[in-house]
């Protein structure tokens, strides 16, 4: 007891005085706490604890009550330490312990007006809230509780620009090429389309490309050529020359980037990033005009294209406006009309459809990797496979000629219906506070719904709930990579909700179900990271931007778990990941990235080491203590 005298009266603090200033979590050992331990404090229990009189309202406050203070302390942490970080002063030294950055660290350099969050998505492990996924930057943000919890698991400063860095590792930062592109476009004509001749060749390409078609259905060829047509008459200022002129300009910047037109990229090589930079001032001028399907066309590739190209950012913002397209056109329903409509309208219905699907996928998709909320709501549209969609998904077109020409979209629409209702049942502002009987029955109801999709895929496609580096995968491919990464994404993250279950402090009787949860989507992330290992030979050039998130997120997994379970057989193992993903990075993922990319890949791999030596150190601090405890007991 810490009581100064024997049978005095209890000690009511919570926390010693050391970790109370620090404002972490204390456990309240004896004789010592295991924060004082390690850094050799005093532990005491000396200050005035002031108890606060209840107000007949605190029982009874409001979840959102709880929840608006809750953000409100996070917004107070972000805007201190961004406040510290753009201070040119050197810091105090004696605070240098509570901010956990390693001394002589350049801060990041990040805006000083602090970012409001309206919404966070909490990160948990094994029932602590690490942090939160900043919504304005898509960048976690570690609490003090989750950086003292890295630190007391390591026995290392953290180093917070390297855990939390800015931007995230899985984004690219294009704010300052942007402005340097569009002051290079300042003489230009911005209504000009490009080349008609250089247009036309890449539209060939398209078109004869049946697998990028059925994948990418961003246009329909016929309709496409009366686009063409209206963007290339003589200028009068009419609105379908502007979307049309907009639609053909998105639509080089991302046809070019396809890995099918590489032989025409090296002959007739087409400036992308700068027809992005023209979509984008011709996109704010579509916006003042009524919803066409051009318009919708731009903004459905050029989300397409920022997504390929790692700006999350513009991604968000263009997605949403490709959400109210969705709605003001009537995309969202399928209209089903009894009297018969002309071939031309019936092409144009189907294309809205293709293209809802499209951003439907896509919205799905940016929600789980920014921990954002989507925002094309599954109660306002009409989720109706298109006709046949099951059976020719998996089937191989040059067989079935009929198929030839049907759209099977980036992702499997059934899995991105999982992901939506993944993210309503576990991740909303009314899941975060589902009791854990709740929770859990979320869990195992969507695992369910995971397991039924899997078993639905034909047996030759069909992902193995894990993978190691013993199985292997006869019918290896781009289409199958990215069905893989995609189920053991969902995979992992609906079995890390089960971290928020409060039986993680209580020990109660749920604690081996939700223990088990976890380690399934810790099996997740190492399946992720040794399939992609094994599928290196397969990756098609320029997926930089497309796949990094997932090892990413598979690698953040790994990394808490050897945090948590140091000791376990497993750990070293996981260790191995950690190091392969180095190696994986510098390796296929980097093939033939520009040369302005290369710098990124660089603050990737910084990121991975960083990770892997705090592993390593993890490791080492448990078996030292675990071989200091054995030597008193002997």
């Amino acid at each position: 007891m810490h009581s100064s005298e024997e049978g005095g009266p209890k000690r009511t603090a919570r926390a010693c005085d050391s970790c109370y200033k620090r404002k972490i979590k204390c456990d309240a050992a004896v004789p010592q706490c295991n924060w004082c331990s390690h850094h050799n404090l005093p532990c005491t229990f000396d200050r005035v604890i002031q108890r606060k009189r209840k107000t007949g309202n605190d029982g009874n406050r409001p979840k959102a009550s709880r929840l608006s203070e809750r953000i409100s302390r996070i917004e107070q942490l972000l805007a201190e330490n961004l406040i510290r970080d753009s201070s040119p002063a050197p810091p105090d030294p004696s605070e240098t312990t509570n901010d956990y950055s390693t001394p002589g660290s350049s801060p990041s350099t990040v805006s000083s007006n602090p970012p409001q969050l309206s919404y966070s998505l909490g990160v948990h492990f094994a029932g602590r809230e690490l942090g939160v996924i900043s919504l304005l930057t898509g960048v976690p943000f570690l609490l003090p509780e989750g950086q003292a919890w890295i630190q007391s698991r390591t026995g290392q400063t953290i180093a917070r620009n390297k855990l939390s860095p800015m931007p995230a590792p899985w984004e690219k930062e294009r704010a300052q090429v942007n402005k340097n592109l569009l002051m290079s476009l300042a003489n230009q004509n911005l209504f000009d389309p490009p080349d008609e001749r250089v247009v036309r060749l890449y539209f060939e390409a398209y078109r004869s490309s049946a697998v990028f078609r059925r994948l990418f259905p961003v246009i329909d060829c016929d309709l496409f050529e009366e686009t063409l047509q209206a963007a290339y008459q003589p200028q009068s200022g009419g609105s379908r020359e502007t979307s049309s002129r907009a639609c053909v300009t998105a639509f080089l910047a991302f046809v070019c980037r396809l890995p099918t037109v590489k032989e025409l990229a090296q002959e007739t090589p087409v400036d992308h990033e700068a027809l992005a930079g023209k979509c984008q001032f011709l996109i704010s001028q579509v916006l003042q005009e009524p919803a066409t399907l051009d318009a919708f066309q731009t903004v459905t590739m050029m989300t397409l294209y920022e997504l390929a190209s790692g700006n999350m950012r513009v991604t968000n913002y263009l997605a949403a406006v490709a959400a109210r397209q969705i709605f003001m056109l009537g995309a969202n329903v399928t209209h089903h009309r009894t009297s018969p409509t002309s071939e031309r309208s019936q092409k144009c219905q189907k294309q809205l459809r293709n293209l809802f699907w499209i951003c439907y996928t896509l919205d799905k998709d940016v929600a789980l990797r920014t921990g954002q909320p989507p925002v094309i709501i599954d109660e306002n549209c009409d989720l109706t496979l298109p006709e046949g969609y099951t059976d020719r998904a998996y089937k191989d077109p040059e067989k079935d000629e009929h198929l030839l020409l049907e759209p099977i979209f980036p992702f499997d629409l059934r899995l991105s219906m999982i992901k939506s209702r993944t993210q309503s049942h576990l991740y909303s502002v009314s899941a975060m506070q589902k009791s854990d009987a709740d929770l859990l029955k979320s869990i195992r109801e969507l695992d369910d719904e995971l397991e039924a999709w899997r078993l639905s895929i034909p047996l030759q496609w069909r992902p193995t709930m894990s993978f190691s580096q013993e199985t292997s995968d006869p019918n290896m491919s781009m289409h199958s990579v990215m069905l893989r990464v995609n189920y053991y994404l969902l995979m992992s993250v609906i079995h890390q909700a089960s971290s928020r279950c409060k039986a993680w402090m209580q020990g109660s009787g749920m604690m081996d179900g939700v223990s088990s949860s976890l380690a399934l989507s810790v099996e997740a992330s190492r399946s992720t990271l040794c399939y992609l290992g094994a599928a290196q030979d397969v990756l098609v050039e320029g997926v930089f931007w497309t796949l990094i998130f997932y090892p990413m997120s598979a690698l953040l997994c790994i990394f808490c778990s050897i945090l948590q379970n140091p000791l376990d057989p497993r750990s070293r193992d996981d260790l191995d990941h950690l190091k392969m993903a180095s190696f994986m990075m510098a390796g296929f993922f980097s093939r033939n990235l520009p040369e302005n990319e290369v710098e990124h890949l660089k603050m990737v791999a910084e990121f991975v080491t960083e990770l892997k030596r705090l592993a390593e150190c993890a490791i080492d601090k448990a078996w030292r203590e675990q071989s200091g405890s054995l030597h008193l007991t002997s």
